[in-house]
């Protein structure tokens, strides 16, 4: 069992394949994602790794997540994360992963936070039909119906499906296919919509109902910096 990705979510857009058909992405960037910490068997009862991604300014981290952070050399991290690895797939710390953790082709698991759509009726959370638009109904063309039975059980049931409150909750969608990978810019396409809006945080892991490449790098890919520096030069080129 490898460990996952921290990237942020950048948007969609599409690309076309070799048969010209265009196909719908989401762009993930895996932003300064590093190894924090390990947890290992003898002294914390499990094997996993602590990532950490994007970047915090040190007056806005406490005091004990600073020395956390001291203590293993790394800078203050937006997002921590940690992914459950097997004893041989632990990375040292301060390590560097690289988008191409992942392989063109291969199967992910991407988990996220939804967009909040706050209080929101049946029909809108739950996709129901909605009463009738005639025949005597009038005001309430959008309740939800009835939700009990009689005096018996006089009441109703938990998570009866009603008005309330919609997103904003922990999401994973399974079996993303990995369309393109920009090692330059570390950016991720996937395949279709990923859980979350523009901008937030997502963990990106191998898919637990595929079976794993066998060109899968193990324990994990780091990235090459001398690589993506000709590349960050360049881009600064362009912009001045």
């Amino acid at each position: 069992m490898r460990t996952g990705l921290i990237a942020r979510k950048v948007g969609m857009t599409r690309v076309f394949n070799a048969e010209g058909a265009h196909v719908p992405v989401t762009v993930c960037q895996v932003d300064n994602c590093q190894v924090v910490a390990q947890m290992t068997a003898e002294k914390n009862g499990y094997t996993a790794l602590q990532l950490g991604a994007g970047e915090r300014k040190a007056k806005r981290v406490n005091r004990a997540e600073r020395g956390h952070f001291a203590k293993s050399n790394v800078a203050p991290k937006s997002v921590l994360v940690e992914f459950r690895v097997s004893p041989e797939n632990l990375v040292d710390v301060g390590a560097e992963l690289s988008a191409e953790h992942f392989l063109v082709g291969q199967k992910v698991d991407v988990s996220g936070t939804t967009i909040g759509k706050g209080f929101a009726g049946a029909m809108k959370r739950w996709n129901f039909g909605g009463l009738r638009a005639t025949h005597g109904v009038s005001v309430t063309h959008r309740a939800h119906g009835s939700t009990g039975q009689r005096q018996d059980p006089g009441k109703v049931f938990k998570n009866k499906k009603m008005a309330g409150h919609y997103g904003a909750e922990s999401v994973t969608t399974q079996n993303l296919e990995v369309v393109k990978i920009d090692p330059a810019r570390n950016l991720i396409l996937l395949k279709g919509a990923v859980p979350g809006s523009a901008g937030s945080w997502v963990t990106i892991r191998d898919a637990v109902k595929r079976p794993l490449p066998k060109d899968a790098p193990r324990p994990a890919k780091l990235r090459d910096k001398s690589a993506s520096a000709p590349a960050a030069e360049a881009a600064k080129g362009g912009e001045s």
